[in-house]
């Protein structure tokens, strides 16, 4: 009787051994009197890594990290890349999900501020200055991106890669303020006397991405650090200063009526970033707040129809009782990129060997990128406008930070879609959108425990 029901057992193993194939079944296939092994389907090994941005894939940092990609794939097809791209204003809350599930892509584009805090303390993202050591390219990164990436963390380390360095300031057209008599602006107050005579003549005065959001509070950290000094926002983030401070109203103050006045445009909120570089590229607006990662656009002949000749630029002007300067200006990595800790493996890090030994001498040739990687050979035929950024990021005294560098995700969010309302309705006031701000940035502290 036991023999039956040992020959019933193995006989019912046999056939589940043949639909699944799995190794465990063939130990118990091999104790049924010598049943055959099945053969068993090879595990797939392949590789996909997945890049999630905001970013185009064929423009700017994307498409040489996209063509660095595809090189290393025709060589080893097992490892397979992907790109995905999402919208600038929905990219933190799918990244936020992603890490929630512990299913962050092998790379994605993300804020290098306090967004990327939360990632690095829950252990989601890969420590870069220690993953390139160990993969012997360490020298690859510029050592002055590397400590502003670190500060952006507060000391905790590199989880972002530099694929750009910038700095932001006002660019501007200059055949238009030559047609018009107007020189570069050094003050706020030459700046709006500008865009009052632009305006007269029917021209907008500046190009606006208000669908960004992050366009208009970046305007008013412009005006606020030249007023309150370029530490203002780390002065924020430690408690040292309130948002609800004179300064921060006047700053909101002054950017309120300039959307008001209608030196954005008549629908600042529905222009997107594509929009507001076509129109100052096409000589329909005449000045644009933009860090100098838009330098792409600007040396492509095809998108710049003004000219890289008559694309000046001028630091952020200074403002009465200031305590700002002309040599200081923000500086950042641009929309940075992480890695997934838990995505890491030794696939991973050879295709991260190939494509970031390369990745700085390419966009240099191809774009005239300025970026956080060494250059190895500097093209002779570097644009001017790239070879000009590079000399002013040179002459940098002291850096400061974008507004929400130190935000929460919730009080970042906040900052921008309020900031929409602020430019564009005279019943929402300076000090309600700080007031609602700085509470937030109260709640976020004693959350924190701070």
């Amino acid at each position: 009787m036991i023999g039956m029901r040992q020959k019933g057992r193995c006989g019912l193993f046999r056939r589940t051994a043949l639909r699944l194939a799995l190794p465990a079944l063939s130990v118990l296939l091999a104790s049924c009197g010598g049943a055959p092994t099945p053969t068993l389907v090879p595990a797939d090994d392949t590789t996909t890594i997945l890049y999630l941005s905001s970013n185009k894939e064929n423009e700017g940092s994307s498409r040489i990290i996209s063509e660095l990609a595809r090189e290393y794939q025709n060589a080893h097809p097992s490892v397979r890349y992907k790109f995905e791209n999402v919208s600038e204003s929905d990219l933190n809350q799918r990244v936020q999900l992603l890490a929630a599930s512990n299913d962050l892509p092998v790379l994605f584009s993300y804020q290098s501020g306090k967004p990327l805090l939360d990632l690095i303390d829950s252990n989601a993202a890969l420590d870069l200055e220690r993953t390139f050591a160990a993969l012997g390219m360490a020298d690859s990164l510029n050592p002055a991106a590397v400590e502003l990436l670190k500060a952006y963390a507060e000391g905790k380390g590199l989880y972002a890669l530099p694929l750009e360095m910038n700095i932001e300031g006002f660019w501007y057209n200059k055949a238009l303020f030559a047609k018009y008599g107007l020189q570069e602006p050094r003050t706020w107050d030459d700046m709006l006397a500008a865009a009052e005579t632009f305006k007269r003549e029917g021209i907008q005065p500046f190009a606006v991405a208000g669908k960004e959001k992050w366009p208009i509070t970046r305007l008013i950290n412009a005006y606020a650090i030249r007023k309150l000094g370029v530490g203002a926002m780390e002065k924020v983030d430690k408690g040292e200063l309130s948002l609800a401070d004179p300064g921060f109203v006047e700053a909101a103050d002054v950017v309120q009526r300039m959307g008001l006045q209608g030196y954005f445009g008549s629908r600042v909120n529905t222009i997107d970033m594509g929009t507001s570089v076509n129109l100052f590229l096409q000589g329909k607006a005449a000045m644009f707040y933009m860090g100098s990662w838009q330098l792409r656009a600007f040396n492509d002949r095809t998108q710049n129809k003004i000219g890289a000749d008559n694309v000046g630029f001028f630091s952020i002007p200074l403002v009465r009782d200031g305590l700002g300067s002309l040599d200081e200006y923000p500086v950042n990595a641009g929309l940075t990129t992480s890695f997934s800790k838990s995505a890491y493996t030794p696939e991973v890090g050879d295709w991260m060997r190939f494509v970031f030994e390369r990745y700085g001498d390419r966009a240099m040739s191809e774009l005239g990128m300025v970026t956080g990687f060494n250059v190895k050979d500097v093209p002779e035929d570097a644009p001017p406008l790239t070879r000009m950024v590079q000399s002013k990021i040179g002459e940098v005294k002291k850096g400061a930070l974008w507004f929400e560098a130190r935000f929460s995700t919730k009080a970042q969010l906040l900052a921008w879609d309020n900031a929409q309302l602020l430019v564009t309705s005279a019943g929402y006031s300076p000090k309600e959108y700080l007031g609602e701000l700085q509470r937030q940035l109260g709640a976020d502290r004693a959350a924190e425990g701070r």
